[in-house]
């Protein structure tokens, strides 16, 4: 996917699109008051996963988007 900006393209890395629709799915679900400290959270909580050997989100975004 690519994102118009300008008179320029930017490339989106693959799963991004995927990623950022999963923080914004658990934003609207939660409400919460501190939308930049729960984002922090997430992540954190993505990673973790990632590092614990569970599915790595980017990659199976990037996997979904194709």
């Amino acid at each position: 996917m690519s994102v118009p900006f300008s008179t320029t393209s930017v490339r989106v890395p693959a799963g991004f699109q995927n990623l950022l629709e999963g923080l914004v799915r658990e934003v609207l679900r939660e409400q919460p008051s501190d939308v930049v400290a729960f984002a922090a959270q997430h992540f954190q909580r993505l990673l973790e996963q990632r590092e614990a050997g569970a599915i790595d989100p980017v990659a199976w975004g990037a996997l979904l988007e194709d």
